[in-house]
């Protein structure tokens, strides 16, 4: 189900060891397989959308730049991993490309709220999302495809075995639509392409060593409508963006981590590439990779009633970018890297209805400021189901390579005294729960300083980049339900209140773009007998965006909207199943962007085959 209080769950991204969802203090969402599965949709930020502060904005049709706001934070204040990779962009400012995520090779999505730098480093500054891909407990395979409007088609296939003290798993998933034209309805149609592939393998060498190996590759391209190169308005144009985004990594766990003694190594490396087309020619591309090297040790004690956890980690990462251009002669053109290196405490004591835990990191970077981060929070079970939890914590966002470096010499140029963005957040939670039901309320209040702005220099007609020196400020409140009756119904709810404000050049504070105050959604799955189901509703709240067309720049409404989706399966046979899906099933006419067209209500049927699940 889309658990918001996963009593049962083990979350990963927490803490930096594995926990119990009832023993951490932290703010958690989980999405499990069987819910992936039900709710049956074709990419990852519609099943993010029906998650606690969690606000999605699609540039366009499916397949579109899609940016993810938690908490009312930047859409480069998310950190992401994909199979235990650190998987944001650096070839595109450290953003995740969420657009890219295909949910047909995805078994679970955990989201962790708040600041959690302390534990992870820069740009989990809104929370952490961990995206894992398919399963492998034990053997199975599976098939699917589906047809639907727009001119969708989607096919996958995923298998994993397990032999003794080994497993292997990976999954392949393919969808293409050719959508609608996002500018005016008039014009040609802007659709996607995605192929996505994973795979993950482990062996137990002894029952103290374990190794394994994870890599994905994901590619993608997108029709968007861009803007007049004469009149430099936005238009109908036949401009295209093509993505792709690779990574593997090793590691070894050492020791049973329940042990007195544990430990792991590891390792990674990540390419990206982007390149941008208008019609057939290109215009520029970018390109960017990341190698990481990570140990950690922990080390289990008991004092008294108290049973302790400490633990040690070391983190290394260099990254390279490089930007080319075709329209501009070659004037954009730029070869960086940087790197940097991390150390990581954390020290969790467990006292009977009571756990405290504290972090701190130091990451000291060669190209600008070291930061230091802190997180401290606190858990107590008071009795009959009942909890309270509390925690502080901060947050960094490292400066892009276009921040530092600039893009356009002698138009955009860079700031290399830059240093990282910082936030500051405290939130408090009352939580309940018992075997079926659970429930909680929680608030929050985020201050980000040194908050990274676009400048402009009217005595040079330069722009560039700055530290801000006021303070952009986010609270909020969410409340969030699940009620699992048995088999044939799970249910889960949630709303929340976001608040997000900027200081304008006046010294007053405005409402921050693309920042919905009030989101929820509703989500249910469940098994009878042959029939399998899901359904969700989703609501957005009105949000504010930038006429950039005016003069002077404009604030511009856009209206709430709900998003309904239903999937119905059917076995007609042992481990085949027939289904039947609806997207934007009230028809609702909403832009996530201005001036970006989506979608209106669509219908899709097709055929799984599964055996082993």
């Amino acid at each position: 189900m889309i658990d918001a209080l996963p009593t049962t769950e083990i979350i990963v991204t927490a803490e930096r060891a594995p926990e119990k969802a009832e023993d951490t203090p932290a703010s958690a969402a989980v999405i499990d397989s069987e819910s992936i599965e039900r709710l049956g949709e074709p990419l990852v930020p519609a099943l993010l959308r029906l998650t606690p502060s969690v606000s999605v904005a699609t540039s366009g049709p499916a397949g579109s730049l899609t940016e993810v706001r938690i908490r009312g934070t930047e859409n480069n204040h998310t950190l992401l991993f994909v199979d235990g990779i650190r998987a944001n962009d650096p070839a595109t400012g450290n953003q995740p490309r969420f657009e890219l995520l295909n949910a047909d090779v995805t078994s679970r999505i955990e989201i962790v709220r708040g600041p959690q730098s302390a534990l992870w480093g820069s740009e989990a500054v809104g929370g952490v999302v961990a995206v894992d891909s398919v399963a492998s407990e034990r053997s199975s395979f599976s098939l699917g495809s589906e047809i639907g409007s727009f001119g969708f088609r989607r096919g996958s296939a995923s298998g994993s075995f397990t032999s003794g003290k080994s497993s292997l798993a990976g999954g392949l998933g393919w969808q293409r639509a050719t959508g609608i034209d996002a500018f005016d309805g008039n014009g040609d149609k802007d659709g996607y392409h995605n192929l996505s592939g994973r795979v993950r393998g482990t062996l137990e060498v002894t029952p103290a060593i374990r190794l394994g190996v994870a890599a994905f590759a994901m590619s993608g391209r997108s029709d968007f409508d861009g803007y007049d190169p004469i009149t430099f308005l936005h238009a109908n144009t036949l401009d295209s963006s093509r993505n792709r985004l690779s990574a593997v990594r090793l590691w070894g766990d050492f020791g049973d981590p329940k042990s007195a003694w544990s430990g792991s190594l590891g390792g990674a490396t990540l390419s990206s590439r982007n390149r941008n087309f208008l019609a057939s020619d290109e215009i520029n591309r970018t390109s960017g990779r990341r190698q990481t090297l990570d140990a950690q040790v922990q080390h289990r004690f008991k004092t008294s009633s108290v049973e302790h956890r400490l633990i040690l980690a070391l983190d290394h990462e260099s990254e390279e970018f490089k930007a080319r251009d075709v329209n501009f002669g070659g004037f954009t053109d730029q070869d960086r890297d940087r790197k940097h290196n991390a150390v990581t405490a954390e020290w969790r004591a467990d006292a009977g209805p009571a756990t405290l835990d504290l972090a701190v990191r130091r990451d000291a970077f060669n190209q600008f400021k070291d930061a230091t981060t802190l997180r401290a929070s606190l858990l107590a079970k008071v009795g009959k189901g009942f909890s309270i939890a509390g925690s502080y914590g901060e947050g960094i966002a490292q400066p892009t390579f276009f921040d530092l470096y600039g893009f356009f010499p002698g138009s955009f140029v860079g700031n290399p005294s830059l240093k990282p963005e910082r936030s500051r957040g405290f939130e408090a939670s009352l939580r309940y729960a018992n075997r079926t039901f659970a429930a909680s309320l929680t608030a929050y209040q985020q201050r980000l300083r040194d908050e990274i702005v676009d400048t402009f220099d009217p005595d040079t007609f330069l722009s560039s980049t700055a530290n801000r020196s006021e303070t952009s400020r986010r609270s909020g409140v969410e409340a969030q339900a699940n009620w699992s009756l048995h088999e044939g119904l799970r249910l889960s709810a949630n709303y929340a209140y976001i608040k997000a404000s900027e200081p304008d050049d006046l010294g007053s504070h405005v409402r921050e773009a693309r920042r919905p105050k009030h989101i929820g959604s509703v989500a249910a799955d469940g098994q009878l007998g042959r029939i399998s189901y899901g359904l969700s509703i989703a609501y957005t709240g009105s949000r504010l965006d930038t006429d950039f067309e005016t003069f002077p720049f404009q604030r511009v409404k856009l209206g709430a909207y709900w998003l309904a989706g239903a999937r119905v399966s059917y076995e007609v046979a042992e481990g085949v199943q027939i289904f039947a899906r609806a997207a934007n099933a009230f028809d609702e006419r909403y832009q996530d962007a201005l001036g970006y067209r989506t979608e209106g209500r669509s219908i899709y049927g097709g055929i799984r085959l599964a055996r082993g699940r």
